[in-house]
């Protein structure tokens, strides 16, 4: 009897404890899921900024796919909604994706990651996610599944130069001759060329892409470090010393890099703050961080007014035209906070594509530079099959210049237009443009007669934007009779092989700078290397420990600076 009372205690005292440690539990993961949002205060100049100034002025309604109802799971707050668009399931979670358009079968194909909704952690069950392939007529869907490729999370593919598909997941990628398969798994190898970075372990995840005109591949990291490869499989190459990211405080990830007929895109978010950053390049090492919010709950809207108040947007991904124009916008959604989506409940994430105002074509016809100075500004605007630009615009409303004024309701105003044959030519009085040696593509903001956003970039006149990108390694040191010699590799990431360059080392001490050893670096072709040897005019100490500035100049080109402390061994 005392045993079978000893007996009872004992499981009675193990329940609680039990139970205890499953409270502690579910209060921990509420405080988590209280922690995952914050509100940023937004820049005062924000305010000021017109229609067009902003990245997320560019969605537009999403179509009606026939797929809206009130009959499926989730929060009041996507409900209704329209279950054709993207894809989703009851039976499946989905996350991340990016379409890509087949010319062979002119369908559109998507590569996202899913995982059962009913999985014992629910939406953080992510880690077991597999990859499956999806192909819809429309590139808003829906998608269909046509097969599983294997286990990945975050997925994200592109064909190369030579038609190989391959897909990168956090850690690895899979590679395949055909967009079916079969699919070879590999890793990346990933060259950090003696940068000092994060050592996080999500280093290295999210990665985004982006090909250029020689086949040759742009890619950046989650933490915003840019990196380039020969042909998208090959080594990838780290060039910089510090995130590419806006400098100011966020919780940064999913970056999504893309290329068009101008110039390059990068979008990041800020998780924590649920607000995403908008950046423009001329060649995808510099970066110019443009005002406005990129994007934000809120941007999934029906042409019917119904509104998809999703929680969290994540992982967008960009879907091109053949100009390489924004036209779509992928994202992951989730109707709650990603710790209240619990196995067999009401939540749960899908995907879902929005579109996108495409920019108009367009090209300056001024030869020579613009600048304060110009008198006059002559612009081309290209008809296209949707768009007649001699009775599609609104003249009086049209502003180009600098993205900085253009973007605020300022720049140079149109001083009249003239027709040439299907297409248009603006002609600006150039005052107030402010275009500068800053900035590498001009912008022009309006709108339609019927009072919507009319926007696009153009390249300008005397600015180069193919350039050749050297980027040295640290420099090594061998000790000799008289001193030291010094060897420093230089490598050209550019798509163009550059012409003979200085190179310069100089010693760092509380911010004075004493010059090490300078020399010549010979034309380097794309992808290829050197190595420069230097004598140094300085006596080295054996075992001391020196902050080494290497700077790299040209007449047509700023510095690039690489500074790393050494500890002489030898």
């Amino acid at each position: 009897m005392k045993q079978n009372y000893l007996f009872l205690v004992l499981a009675f005292l193990n329940l609680s404890s039990i139970q205890s440690q499953q409270k502690t539990e579910l209060e921990k993961q509420k405080k988590k899921a209280s922690e995952m949002v914050v509100e940023r205060e937004r820049p005062k100049e924000w305010n000021n900024l017109v229609l067009g100034g902003r990245f997320m002025d560019r969605f537009l309604p999403m179509p009606d796919l026939g797929g809206i109802t009130s009959d499926t799971w989730g929060s009041k707050n996507v409900i209704p909604r329209d279950i054709n668009n993207g894809i989703e399931s009851p039976l499946w979670s989905y996350w991340g994706g990016n379409t890509l358009l087949q010319k062979e079968d002119g369908k559109y194909h998507l590569f996202v990651c899913r995982w059962p909704e009913n999985a014992e952690k629910g939406h953080m069950s992510y880690h077991d996610s597999r990859v499956v392939h999806g192909v819809s007529e429309s590139p808003f869907g829906p998608f269909k599944i046509a097969g599983e490729v294997g286990h990945g999370h975050n997925p994200t593919w592109y064909v190369t130069k030579k038609g190989r598909y391959v897909l990168y997941v956090i850690d690895k990628y899979y590679v395949a001759q055909h967009i079916n398969g079969p699919w070879r798994e590999g890793e990346f190898e990933f060259d950090k060329r003696d940068r000092k970075t994060s050592n996080a372990s999500n280093f290295m995840h999210n990665c985004t892409f982006a090909q250029r005109e020689d086949g040759s591949f742009l890619m950046v990291n989650r933490h915003g470090y840019p990196y380039f490869s020969k042909n998208g499989l090959a080594k990838w190459n780290m060039i910089g010393e510090k995130s590419v990211y806006p400098p100011v405080e966020g919780k940064y990830e999913d970056p999504v890099v893309w290329k068009d007929h101008v110039q390059y895109h990068l979008i990041v978010n800020d998780w924590l703050g649920r607000i995403a950053w908008y950046l423009r390049s001329k060649d995808g090492v510099d970066w110019k961080v443009e005002p406005g919010e990129a994007y934000m709950p809120g941007i999934s809207v029906h042409e019917n007014g119904i509104n998809e108040g999703w929680h969290k947007y994540e992982r967008i991904r960009i879907l091109q035209d053949e100009k390489g124009r924004a036209i779509a916008a992928n994202f992951a959604v989730i109707d709650t906070l990603k710790y209240e989506d619990l196995p067999n409940d009401n939540h749960s994430s899908k995907l879902i594509v929005v579109p996108l105002r495409k920019e108009k074509l367009l090209t300056v016809l001024n030869d020579k530079k613009i600048t304060s100075s110009t008198k006059e500004i002559r612009l081309k605007i290209e008809a296209e099959n949707d768009f007649n630009p001699q009775t599609d615009i609104d003249l009086g409303s049209l502003r180009f210049g600098a993205s900085e004024e253009v973007n605020f309701g300022k720049g140079s105003k149109i001083s009249r237009s003239e027709k040439s044959g299907k297409d248009l030519i603006l002609v600006f009085d150039g005052k107030g443009n402010g275009l500068t040696d800053d900035n590498f593509a001009g912008k022009l903001l309006g709108k339609d007669k019927n009072g919507k956003l009319l926007f696009g970039y153009t390249r300008l006149p005397e600015v180069e934007y193919l350039n050749p990108i050297l980027s040295a390694r640290a420099p090594v040191f061998k000790k000799t009779a008289s001193g030291y010699d010094i060897a420093v590799k230089v490598e050209n990431f550019g798509q163009v092989t550059s012409t003979s360059t200085n190179l310069k080392l100089t010693l760092v001490n509380d911010g004075k700078e004493q010059i090490l050893a300078s020399g010549t670096i010979s034309p380097i072709k794309p992808f290829q290397e050197t190595t420069v040897s230097l004598s140094n005019k300085i006596k080295l100490q054996k075992g001391a420990t020196y902050t080494v500035k290497s700077t790299i100049t040209s007449k047509a080109h700023k510095p690039v600076n690489f500074i790393k402390t050494i500890t002489l061994q030898e």
